[in-house]
């Protein structure tokens, strides 16, 4: 009787072992894959950046030089976002943040907007849309130039009364049988360079801890 209950306990020691080991080794593995996610997320953030900043614009480390900003209706946001702000030796470059189209023909646009300190277009990207495939799709980078045409602009050049597709009266061509969503998206670059040209001076101030 004795050697039996020696050898239950045996196993039941052996097995609280494995359980241990075995929920350390999740726990572990866990973590580095949370990592390694946050970084390879970290690392898709900044290639988006650089593709509208040049990284030789900048040499701060523009992922933790970051502004949140809440909700605002000329960025179309409906929660607190995030801005990155790229500077050279201290000295105000570009801000990267979020813009919203609303009013796209299948809903939402999301864009990721870049603008220079003295308030002309660095780029613009589309990071989602759910625009019709051959049509409003467009507006996406790997299916044309077209987003590519905002760098450089500003709300002088063209002129405010131009931000509008050439249908409208304005200097932006628009998709055939699309006119919806590139009207979206263009409007949606203006209100951001607006909002940029009212906060400029907020957006790149230094916080006492930076």
């Amino acid at each position: 009787m004795a050697s039996l209950k020696t050898h239950i306990f045996r196993v039941g020691l052996m097995l609280a072992v494995f359980a241990i080991v075995a929920t350390s080794l999740v726990a572990m593995t866990e973590a580095n894959t949370r990592e390694k996610i946050s970084e390879n997320e970290q690392q898709a953030l900044l290639k988006a950046i650089n593709q509208i900043v040049d990284s030789s614009d900048y040499n701060n480390a523009i992922l933790s030089d970051t502004l949140t900003i809440s909700k605002n209706k000329l960025l179309g946001t409906k929660q607190d976002t995030i801005v990155y702000r790229a500077r050279f030796d201290a000295k105000p470059v570009a801000a990267v943040f979020t813009s919203v189209a609303p009013n796209g023909y299948s809903g939402e646009i999301k864009l990721l907007i870049g603008v220079y300190y003295d308030g002309s277009i660095a780029g613009a990207r589309v990071i989602s849309h759910k625009e019709t495939p051959g049509l409003g799709d467009k507006i996406n980078e790997q299916k044309s130039d077209w987003i590519r045409q905002f760098k450089g602009l500003s709300l002088t050049n063209p002129a405010e009364s131009k931000w509008k597709v050439k249908k409208d009266g304005g200097s932006f061509d628009q998709f055939t049988g699309a006119t919806i969503t590139p009207r979206a998206v263009v409007d949606a670059v203006k209100k951001a360079l607006e909002y940029f040209n009212k906060n400029r001076d907020t957006l790149f101030e230094v916080t006492p801890d930076e």
